[in-house]
This record gives structure tokens, C-alpha cells and sequence, in this order.
């Protein structure tokens, strides 16, 4: 009986290679008031089935948060079908290199927040998006109030802190967070009082953490509060690694991390030898939710993969309570 020809190894990585090609992801996000997140959730989650699109959404009584990977062709099929939603008429959709395989599945969830601020009471929404936000700038705009206004400008992480240990705005602002819970207790804590004068430029991702954030600082008494239309993302398309963006930029999927150019500056430092790194590994210990910034070569030592000391032991502990 004749064998079955052996399948030509170059041949299919090749059509692997054109398949990644044809996808990439969209992230987007939109502030519009939602009257019934739960009736909205079931049409989301029944038109990305139907695209086989992979990724996660959330929806809340503010609007639509979403970042989905798959087929270029399908994900134009989900904007049109997406826009059809009269508040998501003007839904800005930004596109990111990657695909479906960056996420386990297709998640829709509805919440009361789509970020997470603790601020669900205080955030107000109309047709227009957020009440009481900062001013939008585009990436030139924040070359120009630099030049206009120097050492004198602010800029304001909206991120968690580890975060931007791989990346960040020059000489930016750095708050203590490890959530966006935090933030609030951040602002009220005084230690930015001194800067509530001062233009301050907020960023964050792709925008949508910095449209809250920014209101949160303006009902604190933030005067003159700006944030950067598109986000990180968007600046970095304009302008790389050859403005005032400096690192990597940290995503919440597979890819852990998106370089501008192929001149992007490592600032992240090794937690164990402080080496240069922007490598971020998951922790070990699974009941971890945190990540270890480790460079490649410690990250060959099994015994370093731990987020702390204490994640480490409750490894050794539990494998030697099961031996």
C-alpha cells in the first residue's frame, strides 16, 4: 500500500506565515450610556462567535471596552456590524499587530465598570463620552505644549506601576499602583498636590483608562488636565522611538509586550540580577496573579521564576505535602 507523502515542513510553515498575515487585532473603546449591558453582552459575544474572533470585551452602563484578534476581512465585517449600535457610531478602532492565537477564547463581560476605578458612581457619561475629562491632544499637540511650556509640563502615568517599568514618558509621574483601584486613594493622598497648577499630561495604553482618570483628577482640583488621544499606541505609531516615549509598551495578552521600532531602548531591569531586560514571565506559583520581570538568562534557572520569595516556598511546601 502506498505511504501517505510526508508533509512538506517549509510548505506549511509558510501557509502559517500568510495565515498571520491575514489577521491582526483591534482594540477600541467607547464612553456612551448603555440602558441594557446584558442584552448588548449576547449580541457581542453571538456576532464574535460568528467571525471567529478570539479576545475579551467589557461592557457596563458607561460603554464598551474591547480588544479582539482575528482574519483582517472579519474583524471589518465586526466594525461595520459593531457601529450599527447607534452610541458606537463613532467608535475609534485602532489596529495592533497579532491575532486570534493571542487569546485562549472569546470573552464577553458585562460589570459595572469597564475599568476598574471604584468610580462607578462618580463617572458620568452622555452621547458625548466622558463628563468633566481632560482635554484630547493629538501626539503633535503634546510635542507642541512641551515646546510652548518646557519643564513646566506633567506627565502622568495612568497605568499600574509595573507597567511602566518597561516603558514609559520621559521624566514622567509614576503613581504607586498595582490597579486602577488605587488611583483614587493616590490622588487624595497629597502627594501630587504640587503639580495641580501644572499642565498635566495624562496616557495610558490606548486612552481609555486616562478618560476616567483625568475627570477623577479634575474633580480633585487638577486645573489643567490633558490626555493623549489614542493613547501610547497612538503616539507610538507617530512618532516610534524618536520622541518622548522611551521602552517597550506592556499589553494584557500573549504578546506581554509591543517594541515601536527595532531601536527601542530596554529600561526594564532584571528582578534578580538587574540586568537590562523588558521580558515579563508569569509567575510560577498559579495562584499568583502577578508578573516577574526577568531577563532570559535567569529566566533559565527554574528556581527564579517565582514573583517573590514567599510565592517560592508555597511551591516547595505544597510539592512536598503531595510527595
Amino acid at each position: 500500500m502506498k505511504q501517505p507523502a510526508a508533509p512538506d515542513i517549509a510548505l506549511t510553515e509558510e501557509m502559517s506565515y500568510n495565515t498571520l498575515l491575514m489577521q491582526k487585532i483591534l482594540l477600541y473603546y467607547k464612553f456612551t450610556p448603555i440602558r441594557d449591558p446584558e442584552t448588548l453582552k449576547l449580541w457581542q459575544k453571538t456576532l464574535c462567535d460568528s467571525l471567529n474572533l478570539r479576545g475579551r470585551i467589557l461592557i457596563s452602563p458607561h460603554g464598551i471596552n474591547g480588544t479582539v484578534g482575528g482574519d483582517i476581512e472579519d474583524l471589518k465585517k465586526y466594525i461595520k456590524a459593531t457601529k450599527e449600535f447607534a452610541g458606537f457610531k463613532g467608535t475609534v478602532f485602532k489596529w495592533s499587530e497579532g491575532g486570534r492565537e493571542d487569546f485562549p477564547r472569546m470573552s464577553v463581560k458585562t460589570k459595572s465598570e469597564i475599568v476598574a476605578f471604584d468610580a462607578a458612581d462618580e463617572l458620568r457619561v452622555d452621547e458625548n463620552g466622558v463628563v468633566g475629562g481632560g482635554k484630547h491632544i493629538k501626539p503633535k499637540e503634546v510635542h507642541k505644549l512641551v515646546e510652548e511650556r518646557g519643564d513646566e509640563v506633567v506627565f502622568f502615568d495612568g497605568r499600574n506601576a509595573y507597567e511602566a517599568k518597561i516603558g514609559k514618558f520621559k521624566n514622567a509621574v509614576v503613581p504607586d499602583t498595582r490597579t486602577s483601584r488605587d488611583f483614587i486613594k493616590e490622588l487624595e493622598s497629597g502627594k501630587y498636590d504640587h503639580i495641580k497648577d501644572k499642565p498635566v499630561v495624562t496616557y495610558c495604553t490606548g486612552g481609555i483608562r486616562c478618560e476616567i482618570l483625568s475627570s477623577l483628577m479634575k474633580n480633585r482640583g487638577f486645573k489643567e488636565v490633558y490626555q493623549i488621544d489614542g493613547g501610547i499606541v497612538k503616539y507610538g505609531e507617530t512618532y516610534g522611538d524618536d520622541g518622548l516615549w522611551e521602552g517597550s509598551l506592556h499589553v494584557f495578552d500573549d504578546r506581554m509586550k509591543v517594541d515601536f521600532s527595532d531601536n527601542t531602548k530596554v529600561i526594564g531591569e532584571c528582578t534578580h540580577c538587574q540586568g537590562p531586560t523588558n521580558n515579563y514571565e508569569n509567575c510560577a506559583f498559579a495562584n499568583c496573579n502577578d508578573l516577574v520581570l526577568i531577563c532570559l538568562f535567569c529566566k533559565q534557572n527554574p528556581d527564579l521564576l517565582y514573583h517573590t520569595d514567599e510565592c517560592r516556598a508555597k511551591v516547595k511546601i505544597g510539592a512536598a505535602a503531595g510527595a
